[in-house]
């Protein structure tokens, strides 16, 4: 009985450890901030829209064209952490 209460323990101790803990793409960490900061999948025509108005000017570096909301601050080590996991991320359609 003893050694199953300490192995229980352990694996606990274990899968509450910061290592076993599962770290979010970059990229969706992205996509969270954007629709943390408002910005909806589908609203591009208010200038609200997640991936036209907030994900692929991040991703692109370049100003937003018709946002209607400011930008969420991206850590820049999550922006090239995605950029290195998926190189066509937040490109849009077109460019891929």
């Amino acid at each position: 009985m003893k050694i199953k209460i300490i192995s229980m323990c352990g694996l606990c101790l274990v899968l509450a450890s910061p290592a076993a803990a599962v770290t979010p793409d970059p990229c969706q960490q992205i996509v969270q901030q954007c629709q943390s900061a408002g910005f909806v999948k589908g609203d591009w025509k208010t200038g609200k829209g997640l991936w036209k108005d907030c994900i692929n000017p991040i991703v692109s570096g370049a100003p937003p064209l018709a946002a209607k909301k400011p930008l969420p601050a991206v850590n820049p080590s999550v922006l090239s952490a995605c950029k290195a996991k998926h190189p066509n991320f937040g490109k849009g359609k077109s460019e891929k």
